[in-house]
């Protein structure tokens, strides 16, 4: 299976080690984000507003890529930075900075876990825009898997669907349901596309461009610094940058901030499917720290979900 198809790059031995290490870890960070932020929820709110938390974590990944350019140690790139090359890093700003955050949006709308499992339905968007976009067709069997996806987050917002008519209820202390709006429907199946479409936008960017990755990120983020200080001033009066962050929320901005970096990686050197393989993946990090962080109940429509994902994903990933 070759990086195209959505498998794991062909490397060597030492660097085999160095990417499975790379995918486990931002497996686990892009599992720990739900729970994380609903760690962060003062009686049932985020107390902090979404576009300074997006904007701390764009801060971040352009410094942490400042600094790995700089330690190339190479003085001639920064006398030359082809900088006609950053305009197109431009509209990837833009779609992460969308999604960044609906994603804290989103938990006002439903539990962690709905999210991690409806927004698997991304991998349809994804994949059906990686063929698009790359002239590339579906065999039946991942056909069939996309269709399971699809099926698994219809099952599961059917099952979990309550309370029409606005928020959610601050949950229990002891205990939170599993829950989704129809407004966290609509807006999930935004994200979705949108994912979908930044990621195969950035991965045809990220490999047509003959740059060293920690350059490209650095065009991809200080775009993405200056479109969320703009979302952050032009979105009106509220908590100040630093207003309602906790010890939670520092680690929120941390981990999806190594996360892009692994994520821009993942792209560069591998394709929009292993991202995929990714996503999937977390769903069982963030099941574990749901249920043992925020003592989730997890009922039969969930674990249903759980079968239907993990029989597609063996279907789109398996034997060819």
């Amino acid at each position: 299976m070759n990086v195209e198809e959505g498998g794991i790059p062909g490397i060597g031995r030492p660097s085999q080690a160095r990417w499975v290490l790379m995918l486990l870890l931002s497996t686990t960070m892009y599992g720990a984000h739900a729970p994380l932020l609903a760690l962060c929820r003062i009686d049932g709110r985020v107390p902090f507003r979404p576009s300074s938390a997006v904007l701390w974590t764009e801060l971040t990944k352009l410094l942490l890529s400042a600094f790995s350019l700089m330690a190339r140690r190479q003085p001639r790139l920064w006398d030359s930075l082809p900088w006609r090359q950053a305009a197109p890093f431009a509209l990837s700003a833009l779609l992460y900075g969308a999604n960044n955050n609906l994603v804290i949006h989103l938990q006002r709308y439903m539990d962690p876990s709905t999210y991690q499992v409806m927004s698997n339905l991304k991998i349809g968007s994804t994949a059906l825009l990686y063929c698009l976009c790359l002239n590339r067709r579906l065999s039946a069997r991942q056909g069939l898997a996309l269709l399971l996806l699809t099926g698994a987050g219809a099952c599961y917002a059917a099952a979990g669907l309550q309370d029409p008519q606005g928020l959610l209820p601050p949950p229990p202390a002891a205990a939170m349901p599993l829950h989704v709006t129809p407004l966290g429907l609509l807006l999930l199946l935004l994200y979705c596309l949108i994912s979908g479409l930044s990621s195969v936008y950035t991965e045809l960017l990220m490999k047509r461009q003959r740059l060293p990755l920690a350059l490209q990120n650095l065009f991809l983020y200080s775009f993405g610094v200056l479109m969320n200080l703009g979302l952050y001033v032009g979105g009106g009066p509220g908590p100040g940058l630093l207003e309602g962050f906790s010890a939670w929320a520092a680690l929120v901005v941390l981990s999806q901030a190594l996360n892009g970096l692994l994520m821009s990686a993942i792209m560069k050197h591998g394709s929009s499917i292993t991202r995929l393989f990714v996503v999937s993946s977390s769903l069982i990090v963030n099941a574990v720290l749901s249920a043992t962080l925020l003592h989730l109940q997890l009922t039969a429509a969930f674990f249903l979900a759980l079968l239907l994902i993990g029989l597609a994903v063996h279907l789109y990933y398996g034997g060819r």
